[in-house]
């Protein structure tokens, strides 16, 4: 039997989460029962539900699941529960920095308004951080399927609240629809006020939305970024600038963007240099968190404790965690490097 360290038990930050998609499948249950909520089957078996995104067709039920579950949180306590809980799943997983993803125009409907919704998100990251004991954060992500006037106004509501604990901006949904370039000015925003650009791309496009990224918005994280192993010239450019890619392993698969585990190509980007934050992604529909992600290296591509410690160090230092936090996280790396290794 193989002597490897528990991956759970690794100091880790988890750069790439979403909101809604954090939840976990009981809480999902409990709230579509109270709401009156019918739920396709695709979100009560117990298994993950069957995507392919890389069709419209695919990336249209995708959508239509994760807009689902979105409309069982309708109130600041179901906020709280959902952002408490994701806190406790990530410390099960050796956590020690949590950057969350949302966008709040999403749950203004249901919570008084945009300004209202993302106030009631971040008193209960507040909470919840008090309460875990968690670092965690907020990074706000616009919507390119929606005008870039509306990622600007989202910018500056980010960057006004950037002392109650927004780190970043982002740029979520299909990267196949829109340009770049059209939210340049609401990156713009996010940089000058201090905040970290960290749009996706180089997950259902293929490298010239990452070269995108980085062009035009400036991205300082890429949220997956994977399909940058096209191309040398783009890996070399991600390494030389130190650029992270959050990525997700387990989503590629389950959203059909890579056929095989052992497709993603984590070797490579990970050969080439170019820094990765393994994330979960949405754990509700791809029906696995953080520490996972790592015993998917670990498993399909052959990683060592060592390369999965550096996986993790690359993780913490891509995050906004404050010096004192990363410090301690990276004191842990090579603690846990220091235990004796268990049967696998």
């Amino acid at each position: 039997m193989e002597h490897v360290r528990d991956v759970s038990r690794l100091p880790k930050a988890h750069l790439h989460l979403h909101f809604t998609g954090s939840m976990r499948p009981t809480t999902l249950l409990e709230l579509a029962d109270k709401y009156g909520v019918h739920l396709p089957d695709a979100l009560t078996s117990g298994e993950p539900p069957r995507l392919r995104a890389t069709d419209e067709r695919g990336w249209f039920r995708f959508q239509r699941l994760y807009d689902i579950a979105r409309s069982c949180l309708r109130t600041p306590d179901d906020i709280r529960r959902l952002v408490r809980e994701a806190a406790e799943e990530d410390l099960k997983d050796g956590s020690g920095w949590l950057e969350i993803q949302v966008d709040p125009t999403s749950y203004a409907p249901m919570l008084g308004g945009l300004i209202p919704a993302l106030e009631i998100i971040l008193d209960a990251v507040e909470s919840a951080s008090r309460e875990t004991g968690l670092g965690i954060r907020v990074l706000v992500a616009a919507n390119r399927m929606k005008h870039p006037l509306d990622a600007r106004t989202l910018a500056r509501l980010a960057v006004r609240h950037a002392d109650r604990g927004i780190v970043g901006f982002g740029l979520s949904n299909d990267e196949r629809r829109g340009m770049a370039r059209d939210f340049d000015r609401a990156f713009a925003i996010a940089r000058e006020g201090g905040l970290l650009a960290a749009p996706h791309g180089g997950e259902l496009s293929g490298p010239a939305s990452v070269r995108d990224c980085l062009d035009d918005l400036r991205a300082s994280r890429i949220g997956h970024g994977v399909r940058a192993a096209e191309d040398p010239r783009l890996l070399r450019k991600l390494a030389e600038r130190q650029v992270t890619c959050e990525v997700c392993p387990a989503s590629n698969v389950a959203l059909g963007v890579y056929e095989k585990p052992e497709d993603v190509p984590l070797r490579t980007l990970y050969d080439a240099g170019v820094p990765m934050a393994l994330g979960a992604d949405d754990p509700l529909l791809f029906g696995s968190r953080l520490a996972a992600q790592y015993e998917f290296a670990r498993r399909h591509h052959d990683f060592t404790d060592t390369e999965l410690a550096e996986l993790a160090r690359q993780s913490v230092r891509g995050s906004a965690a404050p010096a004192p936090v990363r410090d301690g996280l990276l004191a842990g790396i090579d603690d846990w490097l220091k235990e004796e290794p268990t049967g696998g």
